[in-house]
């Protein structure tokens, strides 16, 4: 095997690598260095320039597969810092910035929405995880500001399964002119969720976990 070879051969692997893909790539380049070593044509040996090259390599992969463990164990640690942090909001009322929230045969999906001004008509569009419409529904408006309850009831009578369901509000003025509506996703912190990609954290409402990022008030239950 070459020198250019033994590089692509690792560069190509490193593109996708892991801690474990790294540490790999360091035990499979010191296994094709020593082997080119010993096999190598005495009459014609490596000369000190493809040695260099192949010596470069050969930190490169060592310290990526350094800094990659290093930044593992960092995102472990800022996961359960996280977590400590995010215990403290089980049990308490939450509101979210997003339009998402969890149904279970426990609850309803439940929503706070706002207008800048008053609207006359509110209508209420509730979509699965896979953006497919599920159910619709007229809501009196109630001032500029209001919830949404939807305990998943279709429109046959039968219920919709458990999960995260998306809500969609058109409303209308006494002129006939749409209104922009801001929709929050509301309900009680159940539980806490570490380990996500870059120690992200998310928080179990109503059996649906929403990131804790996108939190944006907490009251007492």
């Amino acid at each position: 095997m070459t020198v250019s070879t033994i590089g692509t051969a690792l560069t190509a692997q490193d593109k996708n690598g892991t801690v474990s893909g790294a540490t790999s790539d360091f035990n499979l380049f010191l296994k094709l260095l020593t082997t080119q070593m010993q096999n190598q044509d005495p009459l014609k040996p490596m000369d000190s320039t493809e040695y260099t090259q192949q010596l470069a390599q050969y930190t490169q992969v060592q310290q990526t597969t350094k800094q990659t463990s290093t930044l593992q164990e960092i995102l472990t640690q800022l996961s359960t810092q996280n977590m400590a942090q995010a215990s403290g909001f089980i049990g308490r009322q939450a509101s979210f910035d997003t339009p998402v929230s969890g149904l279970s045969s426990t609850g309803p999906a439940q929503w706070g929405y706002k207008t800048d001004r008053a609207i006359t008509t509110l209508t209420a569009t509730f979509a699965d995880a896979s953006g497919k419409t599920v159910a619709t529904r007229d809501i009196a408006p109630d001032g500029l500001t209001g919830r949404v309850a939807w305990d998943g009831t279709l429109a046959n009578g039968s219920k919709a399964a458990d999960g995260a369901y998306t809500l969609s509000l058109t409303g209308i003025d006494a002129n006939g002119q749409a209104v922009p509506v801001d929709i929050t996703s509301t309900g009680l912190v159940q539980d806490v969720v570490g380990g996500g990609a870059g120690g992200s954290v998310t928080l179990g409402v109503n059996g649906t976990q929403l990131p804790m990022d996108k939190l944006i008030r907490l009251t007492a239950s």
